[in-house]
């Protein structure tokens, strides 16, 4: 398993190793003892699993406000996605700026994205199914959002507004100006 820094400070991009052979191949795709050696102490309480039918489909940008901030360990079994996060922390010298990287089935990268950032997708082929590890439950109380497509953060999305699949929440979402940083 290969864990590597991204340019944001907490994002990990995790790529583990596949043994393969005549029947299909094997991998570990989580090991607690690596993953903590680079993101410190993490405990995963919920696993969660989303299939966009759609290429172009956008869920996103998505964060959940403190005391139930999230952090995600993200990765792809199916199809491809260009997947976002946009620091958001107080304070932080990379606030407002983001990674992109693709993930997919093919690849078997995974990201890690901490608590303090948005995160976000977009699917770059049809029947594209993410499942992502989560550190604290979802909290419909606690659920808020900044559009996908806010010119202050300019994410090069891989489609454009007419092609974007979006949920009614997501297309209505407020801007990063209008939130207020996590701690």
């Amino acid at each position: 398993m290969n864990i590597s820094t991204l340019p944001i400070a907490g994002l990990l991009l995790i790529e583990p190793t596949r043994i393969g052979d005549a029947r299909g191949f094997f991998s570990e795709t989580f090991r607690q003892d690596r993953f903590e050696a680079a993101a410190g102490p993490v405990t995963f309480v919920q696993d969660n699993q989303s299939l966009s039918a759609a290429r172009g489909t956008i869920r996103g940008l998505h964060y959940q406000k403190a005391p139930r901030a999230q952090g995600k360990l993200i990765r792809v079994v199916r199809g491809a996605i260009l997947d976002v996060a946009v620091d958001i922390r107080r304070g932080s010298p990379t606030f407002g700026q983001h990674v992109a990287v693709e993930l997919s089935a093919e690849n078997w990268r995974q990201l890690w994205v901490p608590a303090g950032f948005l995160h976000g997708f977009c699917t770059l082929v049809e029947n594209t199914e993410v499942i992502y590890k989560v550190t604290d439950y979802y909290s419909r109380d606690h659920d808020a959002g900044v559009r996908w497509n806010d010119p202050g953060i300019g994410v090069n999305w891989p489609v454009g507004e007419a092609e974007a699949h979006l949920s009614d929440k997501d297309k209505t979402a407020p801007l990063l100006r209008d939130i207020e940083p996590m701690d």
